[in-house]
């Protein structure tokens, strides 16, 4: 996949631009420092004291931090007496002036300081470093949450959409991005380079990730494809070593095997939707005879709700738990149908599904097409949700009225086999 335009060059320009302090690590305190970036001017001095601060935060150790981020939310707060007289004055006087003293007074001075941290080379991955150890501190430090507030609404400027590269990842990919992508998979770990290049490197097999130019090592989310005949129901021999490479032409189904968030310092900025959408426009110019878009997803609180209801007395559910799902095929099946209603049925404290994977499928507008039984044995597998799959599909007839069901009131798409399934009450 070759890169063009503005973006493309900006990538290729900020490739080696990582971080690295322009000086030796300044000796003076941060609050001076960050007193002295707000009040500075020079588009120089601006970059040297962004790189001195960023140096020693990188220092610091959790007291340190803990600190420095106490400092943000007290001493870089917005002032309310001049919000409200300010609100008052546009109030009175509509006009250009009073606004911008409105959003002027409306914006705490951290945005301005992070806006100037983000002049030092490389600052970009360092503040999303910052905002990762600063969602660590959140639960014992609520007061903190106004902070990330800042944090958050920067980045939802500067990673959107229009500033990322989708890049498609092959063996030839640089090393540095390869490594990356066996560190971060979140779904199905990739033991060794090996493993990677049986991922990356076979002709019915794709990778592709969204890629900051920014961050040019550093891949946000990725997703792995696997070119299948068929809609895949097992995971092992999706991945089995053994496995016989089909040529494209023998291929009916893209399946979506994997998505991996890389990124946990961009929490709660959204790339999935964007990321399948492309992807899907590619392999469908790639490959124009496909006709399947579905997933082989985990189903991560299968086990969790099971338990739940066999503490509330439910014995089909127990006894679910225990069985043999392997030998025994009427456990298979009451296992599906656990499956099927967990997903179609079961809630969270919002009225939304209470699975993860649910939630993020259904809103990029697929459906609930099939769930089965021993699709991935293993321990984790086993663990989360007895060995059980699903298959979601994007239908991409239906994509955007599935979207906008589930947006305006969380309707959930499905198959009718699933909602029969769902509707089954095992023995």
């Amino acid at each position: 996949m070759t890169r063009t335009g503005y973006l493309g060059d900006l990538l290729s320009q900020l490739a080696e631009r990582r971080f690295v302090p322009l000086r030796a690590v300044s000796d003076k305190p941060l609050r001076e420092m960050c007193a002295a970036l707000i009040a500075g001017e020079g588009e120089v001095s601006t970059m040297r004291l962004a790189g001195d601060i960023l140096a020693s935060y990188a220092r610091l150790d959790e007291t340190g931090k803990r600190a420095f981020f106490a400092l943000l939310a007290e001493e870089y707060d917005i002032t309310p007496e001049a919000v409200t007289q300010a609100a008052l004055r546009y109030g009175e006087d509509r006009d250009a002036n009073t606004l911008r003293w409105l959003l002027e007074a409306a914006e705490p001075k951290r945005q301005s300081l992070l806006r100037r941290l983000n002049h030092a080379p490389g600052a970009t991955g360092e503040l999303v470093r910052m905002r990762r150890d600063l969602l660590r501190l959140l639960p014992e430090m609520p007061e903190l949450a106004r902070v990330d507030l800042d944090f958050a609404h920067l980045f939802q400027s500067w990673f959107n959409r229009g500033f990322l590269v989708l890049k498609q990842v092959t063996w030839e990919s640089p090393a540095r991005l390869l490594e990356k992508i066996i560190e971060y998979e979140a779904v199905h770990a990739i033991g060794d380079w090996e493993a990677l290049r049986a991922r990356v490197d076979p002709k019915d097999r794709r990778c592709f990730a969204f890629l900051h130019p920014a961050m040019p090592d550093e891949p946000l989310i990725f997703v792995e494809v696997a070119l299948t005949k068929g809609i895949p129901n097992s995971v092992q021999n999706l991945l089995a070593p053994d496995r016989t490479c089909l040529d494209a032409a023998q291929t009916d189904t893209a399946t979506f095997y994997s998505i991996s968030n890389c990124q946990v310092g961009l929490k709660g900025i959204s790339f999935g939707n964007s990321l399948i959408k492309q992807v899907v426009a590619l392999l469908q110019q790639e490959f124009p005879h496909l006709r399947n878009f579905v997933t082989l997803s985990p189903i991560p609180g299968l086990v969790a709700w099971m338990r739940e209801l066999a503490e509330q007395g439910d014995s089909a559910a127990q006894s679910c738990l225990e069985a043999d799902h392997s030998a025994d095929k009427a456990a298979a099946q009451s296992l599906r149908a656990f499956g099927a209603r967990y997903l179609l049925e079961a809630k969270d404290n919002k009225g939304r599904p209470r699975d993860p994977v649910a939630r993020f499928h259904l809103h990029n507008g697929a459906l609930v097409h099939e769930i089965h039984a021993q699709a991935d044995t293993s321990a984790r597998g086993l663990r989360q949700s007895c060995g059980a799959m699903v298959n979601y599909l994007y239908d991409l007839e239906q994509v955007e009225a599935n979207h906008e069901s589930y947006a305006a009131q969380h309707k959930i798409a499905s198959t009718r086999s699933m909602r029969q399934l769902a509707r089954v009450k095992p023995d």
